[in-house]
């Protein structure tokens, strides 16, 4: 027998990724269609790229019961905002993932000894969606964002936006030229100083 704690949810049935299941009952086979938007949770992306705090989040799912539990199924799809990681400007593009999870009824999850700690529970008749839809979308967004896949990037030198100017460059200076080129300023400062201080002493001869 399923003790208060499990039959109870913490759950608030009227948050945007909170599911009823009450339809479905637990008659093995029983199927229900469900589509919605629910407004995105926050955080769910990384640094680079991401879905917007609130933005709208598609969901298709169908909710079928099974002997453990509840299994859903269907497709989530979202927008998603970053920037690129070679030339840093902003960029948005879409994204449709799979969701597919087995929510165990609280006593059937102790029944078969569910051994992974990451195993989701119904709470009372609720599911939460939030952590299946934030493990998806998450492990859905590419790592290294990019604006197009030639984006040439920035100019190592002056971080100019290569794409701007195909033809932007900077000469080219040997180190080793330009090592001699400071000698050859040096030597050049150090005659100028020699050939003006006989002309001073010049002029405070006359004066004198």
């Amino acid at each position: 027998m399923p003790s208060a704690e499990d039959t109870l949810s913490r759950l608030d049935p009227r948050a945007p990724l909170v599911v009823d299941t009450h339809d479905v009952g637990r008659r093995a086979g029983t199927m229900r269609q469900l589509s919605f938007t629910a407004p995105a949770p926050a955080g769910l992306g990384q640094d680079v790229i991401g879905v917007p705090e609130g933005s709208a989040i598609e969901l298709e799912l169908r909710l079928e019961s099974v002997i453990e539990g509840v299994l859903v199924s269907g497709t989530a799809r979202a927008q998603l905002t970053g920037e690129c990681v070679r030339c840093l400007e902003p960029l948005t593009s879409e994204v449709e993932v799979p969701i597919q999870e087995l929510y165990y009824y609280p006593d059937q999850y102790v029944e078969f000894e569910v051994e992974d700690e990451e195993a989701r529970r119904l709470e009372g008749e609720l599911l939460d969606l939030e952590p299946v839809l934030r493990d998806s979308l998450v492990l859905a967004l590419p790592p290294q964002p990019v604006c197009r896949d030639d984006c040439p990037g920035l100019c190592p030198v002056c971080g100019f936006r290569l794409a701007d100017d195909p033809e932007h460059s900077h000469e080219a200076v040997d180190a080793r030229w330009a090592a001699l080129g400071g000698l050859l300023d040096d030597n050049s400062a150090s005659t100028t100083e020699q050939t003006d201080e006989p002309s001073d002493r010049r002029t405070r001869s006359k004066e004198s």
